[in-house]
């Protein structure tokens, strides 16, 4: 069984995942915050890979990748920073970021060093899901690496069926069709999209992203889905961090208690 797997077969509630970008606020900060955020209770973290056109990420995202690039930031670098991250990290780790750079690195490369590394699942919101079944499905397979899949406000019934049915791991349901950290708190608008997705049937667990940085929008959230994840809200607090130990600390504290 996947760490991804086992973590939605003995955690049915109030999941808690955390984005990051690879590379911020200093380069060699990602084994810092991948342990912190492990020691602090995190249930699974979203590794994100910084990209010169962030184009479904708020500023806050956005500067932090621009500034994970100019402290020389890449993919190749993030391997070599995560091959031995599970001698210390066990909880389920995801690459997030866009196809463009992942296309560069070379997709069977990026896969085996995925595989290599302890890399569980792989989010590319740019990338078409038919293009993904017809070209990479088999590749990401061989090695062990789950695609998750994102569902929107807009998305249509039968959509949300053929996302069920082609995906593992859980799906990404994005809370707003906006990029992330321009919203906070949820309307009735996102508590009836909520609503209708849990009512769904879908087999697959869900997770929501985007809006949520509080334990009230977690809680809300958490209400309706498996889980929630937190990005914009973390990135900023990195960026304005003395301690980012302790800090990374307090702040899953502030959410989980």
């Amino acid at each position: 069984m996947s760490r991804l797997s086992e973590l939605f077969a003995t955690k049915k509630t109030n999941i808690l995942s955390i984005y990051f970008t690879a590379g911020y606020p200093s380069l060699h900060d990602t084994q810092v915050v991948l342990k912190s955020l492990q020691e602090a209770g995190a249930d699974f973290v979203e590794i994100g890979i910084p990209f010169s056109d962030p184009v479904a990420d708020g500023p806050t995202i956005q500067k932090s990748s621009e500034i994970a690039l100019q402290n020389g930031m890449n993919l190749k670098l993030l391997f070599d920073q995560l091959k031995d991250i599970r001698k210390s990290v066990s909880m389920p780790l995801i690459l997030m970021g866009y196809i463009n750079p992942v296309l560069q690195f070379g997709v069977e490369n990026f896969c085996k060093m995925c595989e290599e590394t302890g890399i569980d699942g792989i989010i590319l919101p740019d990338m078409p899901m038919q293009i993904y079944l017809e070209e990479y499905k088999a590749t990401f397979e061989k090695h062990g690496l789950t695609n998750i899949f994102l569902i929107t406000p807009q998305s249509s019934e039968e959509r949300v069926k053929w996302i069920d049915s082609q995906s593992s791991g859980f799906i990404y349901m994005v809370s707003s069709y906006a990029t992330t950290g321009s919203t906070t708190g949820f309307g009735e608008k996102q508590l009836a999209y909520f609503n209708k997705i849990k009512k769904s049937n879908i087999v697959n667990p869900t997770v929501v992203g985007f809006g949520i940085s509080s334990r009230s929008d977690f809680n809300i959230a958490c209400q309706y889905s498996n889980g929630a994840i937190i990005g914009s809200a973390f990135v900023k607090m990195l960026g304005e961090s003395s301690d980012l130990k302790s800090d990374i600390i307090k702040f899953i504290k502030d959410i989980k208690s």
